[in-house]
């Protein structure tokens, strides 16, 4: 296995390029320099793999849970035995350090096929017994033809946190990896082929989402859709998807609180909250972008946290020393920048960061920015409002926990929120009142894939993970047998 300079679309188990022959400019992040070309595709290619996917499904929905689990657990072996292969296309790619998609990323997406590979042989229904007159019991059934679209930031992570529970169900997938990061997606074509998975069972099409995306949303043979972005996005998905009774699963934007009582473990409260402030750059939905410190420790957490950002080191994906490496394009550096700009327009402070890291050599026109750290800003600011997804941060103070709900619930998103607090019963409080889909007590980004994911309010609609995502997939079906 090997990445190539082209890449090319897995229709009906077949390597093909786009059927307008066009290709898009591929950049890596990390010297703003071109290195690979993308299939542009448009609805023809997805008529093709929906076509190959409608095919496929028949024998795929029937085949014995044995067999397909023995064939997604192949595809997770390929993938693990190709870990460092896979972790460098992912990094060239999207600009985070190696490091991190060595350890997280591409561990990540083969465990997704191998928990949802075992998942599939203990997924049961239901049985209701009606005394003396029937039974009752559910079929789930696989819907048919699904489309799967996955964002940037976490590609294969989050592709097959899409695909690996749709196969398993039984369905055929449609898929459509980010146009910024296809590398590792090109190679689980590879993998798949490898691996043997039947032609047409999964379709990985390449290109932009006004093109093949859309396509994918629109066409009347994909019976549900799970997408992964952003909140805007998800709204026009759901515009077009809604009015055609498709399932819709969206994950979309968060605004994350990161709730910092005065009687936390400060130490163990500091690592963390480095992580979940600039892992990956801050480009992870999960971050906590908005950080609330109990009034008696601010000063104290101001002047550690900042001391601790400033030692942070911009550089090299590939460099082992690297804890941030570039964001992922030169629109969305240019974006977060602008978002600085606009903080200070609202009054915040800039305490670090603020401005593009400058690297020298073949790094110098890579998209790299300092960490940032902003303060003096009210909640309802646009700073504080809005998914900026990089390296920037806001702190605020308050005083009481009545406070820091209603500082952390004022927002209209609702995906995670973490608080720091050694206050059993105030943990129990929080967890009941925060207006987000996940809360993690003294901890981040602690994932047990058997768990319900997703969010409230413009965080999106549905749930994914353990069996959230297997019942998504599937259509369940009540059988009533009479008996006397």
């Amino acid at each position: 296995m090997k990445t190539e300079q082209y890449i090319k679309n897995y229709i009906n188990g077949s390597l093909q390029p786009a059927e307008s022959t066009e290709f898009i400019e591929n950049y890596d992040p990390s010297t703003g320099q071109i290195y690979s070309y993308i299939p542009d595709s448009d609805s023809r290619d997805i008529e093709k793999a929906v076509e190959a996917a409608q095919k496929a499904f028949p024998a795929w929905s029937v085949m014995h849970p044995q067999k397909r689990f023995r064939l997604l657990m192949r595809v997770a072996d390929i993938i693990e035995q190709h870990l460092d292969l896979f972790a460098e296309a992912e990094s060239r790619d999207s600009g985070k350090p190696v490091s991190l998609s060595t350890a997280v990323d591409i561990p990540r997406a083969h465990e997704n096929f191998r928990f949802f590979a075992t998942s599939l042989l203990h997924f049961s229904s239901e049985s209701h017994n009606m005394p003396g007159q029937a039974v009752n019991f559910t079929l789930r059934q696989p819907i048919g033809v699904v489309g799967c679209i996955s964002p940037w930031n976490l590609p294969l992570y989050l592709f097959s946190w899409k695909i690996a529970p749709a196969l398993a169900t039984g369905n055929c997938v449609v898929a459509k990896p980010s146009e910024l990061t296809p590398m590792t997606a090109f190679l689980l074509s590879k993998a798949c082929q490898e691996a043997g998975l039947p032609p047409g069972v999964l379709n990985i099409v390449h290109g932009l989402g006004s093109k093949a995306g859309q396509a994918i949303v629109e066409h009347p043979k994909v019976k549900a859709i799970s997408f992964t972005g952003g909140t805007n996005t998800g709204k026009k998905i759901a515009a077009v998807a809604a009015p055609a009774f498709k399932k819709l699963s969206l994950e979309l934007g968060g605004k994350n609180p990161n709730i910092i009582f005065d009687d936390c473990d400060f130490d163990e409260m500091m690592i963390h909250t480095l992580r979940s402030s600039f892992s990956n750059n801050g480009q992870i939905c999960l971050c906590g972008s908005r950080i609330l410190v109990q009034r008696g420790i601010y000063d104290k957490f101001k002047d550690e946290f900042v001391k601790r950002v400033q030692f942070m080191k911009v550089g090299s994906p590939f460099n082992s020393v690297s804890d941030l490496g570039a964001v992922v394009s030169k629109e969305h550096k240019e974006k977060v920048l602008a978002y600085i700009a606009l903080a200070e327009m609202e009054g915040g402070k800039i305490l670090c960061g603020g401005k593009p890291a400058e690297l020298k050599g073949e790094l110098a026109n890579g998209y790299y920015l300092k960490p940032t750290v902003i303060e003096g800003l009210p909640n309802s600011c646009r700073t504080n409002q809005e998914e900026i997804f990089g390296p920037v941060v806001t702190i605020q103070a308050f005083d009481t926990e009545e406070e820091a709900i209603a500082l952390a619930n004022d927002t209209e998103y609702g995906l995670a929120a973490t608080v720091w607090t050694k206050d059993i019963n105030r943990t129990q409080r929080l967890a009941q009142q925060l207006q987000t889909g996940i809360v993690w007590i003294n901890c981040w980004m602690v994932r047990d894939l058997r768990t319900p994911f997703g969010g409230m309010k413009n965080s999106g609609v549905g749930r994914e993970g353990g069996l959230e995502a297997m019942r998504f997939f599937t259509e369940p079906k009540n059988v009533c047998i009479k008996y006397s």
